[in-house]
């Protein structure tokens, strides 16, 4: 059962009176809110603690033991190094709320995991990058690179395109392929920059992109045991690619050892520059966080 405050402008005489949740989960927009602040508070009482990079993780380490709990509504991942431990922990949790184990991880979200030999696993979006294909070119003549080599993106010089907002949910539905996809990242940030008004050159370049996923639906992420924990930064930048306002479009990807970690392309802004300093100082707290818990 989950219970709430009173929400603002209702007026009762006793102080203490709370609202019992009646509906489903999904029944209202307050109830993943409730929920998530119940379960937070259940995992805290265990000795978890939410991570601040990431309030939807909770990490309990002792001594002998370290375990992770990434929560997205009522879809639970946990996994550490002690087995014993995280079937202790979903005993206690299934005696407060009806829990059902789906046993080793195989998919979350659009994303399927693979554990393969040597500790290695292997993450891919396959089903959901087929799935996106079935809408508009399932059978499209894959191509090698996902942006014809010298391609420039222009707000003018083509007439707009026949369904915005077909390209719109295409573009959309892109991004979200990026999670096991490093090499989309510049292109599907570049066509993002064209959501307001695309034209015909835009859609060509997204049916192109289409087409280069037909051909690597099946590549994704693999994570790799390593002894190396040093952090590994790349960084490039295209010089004032942008045809409109000749801003450049900057991009990184971060290792821990041989494992990329995180990666991300995007358009420069102009900025003071006491607020890169402040974003500099923020990455490098960030990036001192994971690697003492990673090092732990």
């Amino acid at each position: 059962m989950v219970y709430m405050k009173p929400p603002e402008g209702f007026h009762n005489s006793n102080p203490n009176l709370v609202c019992r949740l009646k509906k489903a989960i999904y029944g209202l927009k307050q109830a993943p809110r409730a929920w998530f602040g119940k379960l937070a508070s259940a995992l805290v009482s265990y000795g978890y603690v939410s991570a601040k990079c990431d309030h939807s993780l909770f990490i309990h380490s002792t001594a002998n033991s370290i375990t992770y709990m990434l929560v997205y509504v009522d879809d639970i991942l946990i996994t550490g190094n002690n087995v014993d431990f995280v079937q202790h922990v979903i005993s206690n949790l299934n005696k407060i709320f009806p829990l059902k184990d789906l046993g080793e991880l195989h998919y979350f979200l659009g994303i399927e995991a693979k554990s393969l030999n040597d500790g290695k696993l292997f993450l891919s979006q396959s089903k959901y990058a087929s799935d996106l294909l079935h809408k508009l070119m399932q059978d499209a003549k894959p191509v090698k690179t996902p942006l014809v080599p010298g391609c420039k993106f222009q707000s003018t010089r083509t007439e707009a395109a026949e369904d915005p907002s077909l390209y719109r949910s295409i573009v959309g539905a892109l991004q979200y392929l990026t999670i096991t996809k490093p090499d989309l990242a510049f292109t599907v940030n570049k066509l993002c920059q064209y959501m307001h008004r695309p034209l015909q050159s835009h859609w060509k370049i997204v049916k192109r992109v289409l087409r280069y996923i037909n051909g690597t639906r099946d590549h994704g992420l693999l994570f790799e045991k390593s002894h190396n924990l040093h952090l590994i930064d790349y960084c490039d930048s295209d010089w004032a690619s942008d045809q409109d306002d000749m801003r450049s479009t900057s991009g990184y990807c971060l290792f821990l050892g041989s494992n990329m970690i995180s990666w991300m392309a995007k358009k420069q802004q102009v900025v003071s520059r006491s607020s890169i300093e402040a974003e500099y100082k923020s990455l490098e707290a960030l990036v001192a966080e994971h690697y003492k818990k990673i090092t732990y």
